[in-house]
């Protein structure tokens, strides 16, 4: 298996996930040759991530002056999933900053083969100056729960 440079010691990497959300891939996510479509990798991240967050006790409160971003992900594709799979997301934290944090993501099929590995950076905004907002104590203390 060729891994991307954010994994080092594949194993180890692999065992550090603590939460796992399961989806069923819809016939809407599949493309022309029966696989799921690439774009729905995010489809999948975005959805353990918001559930991984919950779990965490991080919530977004409606009229909230800061909110989180997506920065920038990225997807490997190591092997197909197919619709009516059911596909296991999971999500870990793996470096909180000042206003930032940074996550991988594993997907592993029903034979808990490995199908996509993923990593990403959120940054929290400010809602009226959209910069860079530093997360509070209380947030980065349960952002590092989550690793």
């Amino acid at each position: 298996m060729n891994l991307p440079d954010y994994i080092g010691n594949f194993q180890e990497w692999k065992q550090s996930f603590r939460f796992f959300h399961n989806i069923c891939v819809r016939f809407s996510e599949t493309d022309a040759f029966g696989h799921m479509n690439n774009t729905n990798a995010f489809v999948y991240f975005e959805e353990a991530r918001i559930n991984f967050l919950r779990s965490l006790g991080l919530t977004i409160k409606e009229g909230s002056s800061v909110f989180p971003v997506t920065a920038d992900i990225q997807c490997n594709y190591l092997k197909q999933i197919f619709f009516d799979e059911t596909i296991k997301v999971a999500v870990k934290v793996v470096h909180v900053g000042n206003t930032s944090v940074e996550l991988h993501y594993i997907v592993l099929n029903e034979n808990n083969e490995v199908c996509l590995t993923g990593r990403g950076r959120i940054v929290q905004i400010s809602s009226v100056s959209g910069k860079p907002e530093p997360w509070s104590d209380h947030v980065k203390e349960r952002l590092k729960k989550g690793s």
